[in-house]
């Protein structure tokens, strides 16, 4: 069954909220001019009490080493998601599992791309706008994904509960990625659109 994380937590209410409707993964920005941004020692706070086999996703954007440690020292749980320009070796440096995010420039081939991180645990496809590292509420065309890779694929960018049964059967992702398309305003996540997306992406009955 496809795995459902949501990004952009920044309370304990909507991170326990999203695991009770079915998500396997928790997303945190510590990206300091997203308007997701959380404090490292909040965050660390609200992983202390979520449930077991739960993976809570740190995202950085061209992060210091000291940054990155200040989030992942405080909880082994940690994965980590490199969502700017990171190298593989940049990524590879600190020992633990990561996620890498591609942004769908036109000029991209993620074959190539699939074959430099081919480290990471996973490969998060968002859509590409200048200037704007992730977030957009843009979709990007499914049609130049492959149908296979060595690496699982989390497909991000723009989806909704409106679109995102098309999406799963469309891409056939390992996992789906949202944030603002579950949101009652930056930060805050509308519970009926969480309840509506996980259950859209994992084909369950809302009866």
């Amino acid at each position: 069954m496809i795995r459902v994380k949501i990004c952009g937590i920044t309370n304990l209410e909507d991170a326990l909220f999203a695991i009770e409707t079915g998500a396997d993964a928790i997303g945190f920005v510590f990206y300091s001019k997203s308007p997701r941004y959380i404090e490292p020692n909040l965050a660390n706070e609200i992983v202390n009490q979520l449930p077991p086999f739960i993976t809570p996703v740190a995202l950085f954007v061209n992060a210091s080493a000291s940054e990155v440690d200040a989030v992942v020292s405080g909880n082994s749980r940690w994965v980590v998601q490199f969502h700017g320009d990171e190298s593989p070796k940049e990524c590879d440096s600190y020992g633990v599992s990561y996620i890498k995010a591609l942004r769908m420039k036109p000029e991209l081939d993620l074959r190539v791309e699939f074959d430099r991180y081919i480290g990471a645990s996973a490969i998060l496809l968002d859509a590409y706008k200048p200037g704007v590292p992730g977030g957009t509420g843009e979709v990007f065309d499914w049609g130049r994904i492959p149908k296979s890779s060595n690496n699982p694929i989390i497909l991000a960018g723009g989806l909704t509960p409106s679109n995102i049964s098309q999406a799963v059967s469309s891409v056939s992702p390992y996992a789906v990625d949202v944030s603002g398309g579950v949101e009652l305003a930056k930060g805050k996540k509308d519970f009926v659109k969480v309840r509506d997306f996980i259950f859209e992406a994992k084909g369950w009955s809302k009866k």
